[in-house]
């Protein structure tokens, strides 16, 4: 086809002139119905067409299946948001602490898999490479972007796994080589730091408009904006850990000149697909409301409750019912009647990072006595009221006026083997005169409402605070390495792993403080106490 489009433009232009007959030779042998190499690179396409991966592989919306193998059958449940009906495998699987390895890869390719368009790791190696092959400085400002994307798959990459493949993996000599999760945390510090001073100078540049799908629109200063609210997350995360270098960072957000998220969420496209979550649980029946959402929100009389969940389709149930993790199901027609997830998810966005997260974030930094933190009872009121806000949900001040309120105990519907008494009096209205932990169980506790649905970050808050109170597991499968008690802590390294990168694996599970398995915690997860 090529051919004779040249062929016809020449004889064209013959028939008007047959003289300068080779002025523009080069245009007009230029196939017009394809892009040059050239064309391609002033739009900066070769660069920008990399960054879809990213946006789409942190929190997969499509196929819905893969979400939830990717996060809706661990961390979904892990963190006590919601809990299946459905007794897969019979009923030895993740919710019964027989943990699934062929579903739980999925996390791992997600991140690390180029196949199909997969991959976080890859794509944004790619785009490395091509801003350092262009010796554009301009470029720049897409490997800074790429790094805060990068940061926000790998940190909650890491925060299943613990050690992970980072620092060392745009390298091809080192590819397949583990950081320590501290190795990775101070990685991760140093790119956002990078990001947030490397992007200053490309506040205003509209090349990244074409191929942002957050609803930052291009925006650069929105992006170092979330950068420094992604640090203050790390910071915070790192407490009790490592508190001087949670202290350093936290306080390096907080002063910044990119500011912190505070009005607008930080949402991204889902490209026409609806959440996943819609699927698995209104289509499929495979996830419902879990016990402690039902005990904390029904006891709270919080009106977000109708914004999340929705009734059951039995109506003797109640009004809203639960389902507890890890309980005996034989067949899902059992608790399939039980209240589905709600028009939470009928939006066309997926939330990667809320602007009431950010009010809690500074409460518990006000608690620890962080420079710039402000007080910690007016973030922690702020964060309620931004998050009533996002779910147009009104009555915000009565709430928080409500003194007496306790989470409900839960009652199975079916089983009072399953029933279980709320181990906590924690209430809504701020306790200025409690202590430092209480206050604490207040904030985590509304900022695990807040943060819903995203069960991966409410997952890794529950670990490293205990807040809110999780419900124990009542069948545990897990042969012995995960304590009923003490509650799963991670996922074991992926079977694909193992197999092709062996020895590296077995440096990385060197890095643990224990073997690998669900009941080993996390560098960060140090089951000591918050103060």
């Amino acid at each position: 086809m090529k051919t004779s489009i040249i062929k016809y433009a020449l004889a064209s232009f013959a028939a008007v002139s047959l003289t300068n007959c080779t002025d523009n030779f080069e245009a007009i042998n230029t196939n017009p119905y394809g892009i040059s190499q050239e064309s391609l690179e002033q739009q900066n396409n070769h660069i920008g067409s990399r960054f879809a991966p990213l946006f789409s592989n942190i929190i997969r919306a499509e196929p819905a299946w893969n979400y939830q193998l990717q996060q809706n059958l661990n961390a979904d449940v892990f963190s006590g948001y919601m809990a299946s009906a459905t007794p897969f495998a019979g009923n030895i699987n993740n919710q019964t602490y027989s943990l699934v390895n062929g579903w739980n890869g999925f996390i791992w390719s997600d991140a690390y898999d180029a196949n199909d368009g997969n991959g976080v790791m890859p794509y944004a190696r790619e785009i490395f490479q091509q801003v350092e092959l262009s010796g554009d400085e301009n470029g720049r400002k897409f490997v800074h972007l790429a790094n805060i994307i990068r940061v926000m798959a790998m940190h909650r990459v890491s925060d299943v796994f613990g050690p992970i493949r980072y620092s060392k993996y745009n390298d091809y000599a080192t590819t397949g080589q583990y950081d320590s999760q501290q190795e990775a945390y101070t990685a991760f510090f140093a790119d956002l730091d990078s990001a947030i001073n490397g992007l200053e100078p490309f506040i205003g540049d509209p090349q990244f408009v074409a191929f942002d799908q957050s609803s930052f629109g291009g925006d650069i200063a929105k992006w170092r904006t979330f950068a420094n609210s992604l640090r203050l997350r790390l910071a915070i995360r790192v407490s009790k850990v490592d508190p001087a270098m949670a202290r350093l960072e936290g306080e390096k957000a907080l002063a910044s000149n990119a500011g912190l998220l505070d009005a607008q969420n930080m949402t991204v496209d889902m490209g026409g697909f609806v959440h996943p979550i819609l699927t698995i649980s209104t289509v499929w029946g495979d996830i419902s409301m879990s016990a402690e959402m039902e005990s904390i929100l029904e006891g709270f009389n919080d009106g977000r409750i109708d914004v999340f969940f929705n009734e059951p389709s039995n109506p003797a149930l109640g009004a809203y019912k639960g389902i507890r993790q890890g309980v005996e199901i034989e067949s899902k027609s059992q608790y399939g009647s039980h209240s589905s997830v709600g028009k939470v998810v009928e939006g066309p966005s997926k939330i990667w990072m809320t602007a009431a997260e950010i009010h809690f974030l500074k409460a518990e930094a006000a608690l620890r006595n962080w420079a710039g933190a402000g007080d910690a009872k007016s973030n922690y009121e702020n964060g309620v009221k931004a998050s009533f806000a996002q779910f147009g949900v009104g009555g915000v001040d009565a709430y928080l006026a409500d003194k007496t309120s306790t989470p409900n105990d839960f009652v199975d519907a079916l089983n009072s083997k399953n029933n279980y008494a709320y181990p906590s009096n924690v209430t809504i209205a701020f306790k200025e005169s409690g202590t430092n932990e209480e206050k604490l169980e207040q904030i985590i506790t509304q900022k695990w409402i807040a943060m819903f649905p995203d069960g991966q970050e409410a997952w890794s808050e529950f670990r490293r605070t205990g807040y809110p109170k999780i419900f124990p597991v009542v069948v545990n499968n897990s042969g012995g390495t995960i304590d009923t008690n003490i509650q799963i802590r991670r996922i074991n390294f992926v079977d694909n792993e193992k197999n092709t990168n062996g020895a590296n694996v077995s440096t990385a599970v060197g890095y643990l403080n224990g073997p690998d398995t669900g009941g080993t915690r996390l560098w960060w997860d140090t089951g000591a106490e918050n103060f």
